[in-house]
């Protein structure tokens, strides 16, 4: 039996106030985002996760799993501050969302693409078929 941590961690990303759900089953981490606008209060998120937690897109997996949090703020601080130093911003969740991003951006050039190319193939289809017309001497 395997089991399911989920984690929601909510914060300011300039101009809206942004909600990252993590969730990790067997080493491997899921993450999806949503975007609440303004500053949500506990009830509102609490009364969000309750209603549409279930229908959330999550992201592709990724390998990792979520940290644990110690107790002591202090030490989490420190940690944050060599963290940060170290390799820049960036979580296992925030890699999971910028893959999912990645691959929405893909999709979306494929099918604008695929789409333009009708379009083009619908207006030489066209334009051969009034030349035809005019040919025709109507």
């Amino acid at each position: 039996m395997s089991r399911i941590k989920s984690r929601l961690t909510v914060f300011f990303e300039e101009p809206f106030w942004v909600g990252v759900f993590e969730q990790e089953t067997d080493g491997v981490i899921r993450a999806a985002r949503v975007v609440f606008g303004a500053q949500p209060t506990d009830a509102e998120v609490f009364e969000f996760v309750l209603r549409h937690a279930d229908r959330l897109r999550y992201g592709p997996p990724v390998e990792g799993r979520l940290s644990r949090e110690t107790a002591n703020p202090k030490k989490r601080r420190r940690e944050a501050a060599r963290e940060t130093g170290q390799r820049g911003i960036g979580t296992r969740s925030q890699q999971a969302l910028q893959l999912a991003r990645e691959q929405n951006r893909l999709e979306k050039r494929e099918s604008s693409r695929a789409r333009r190319q009708a379009e083009q193939a619908r207006r030489f289809a066209l334009r051969t078929e009034k030349r035809r017309e005019k040919h025709r001497g109507h």
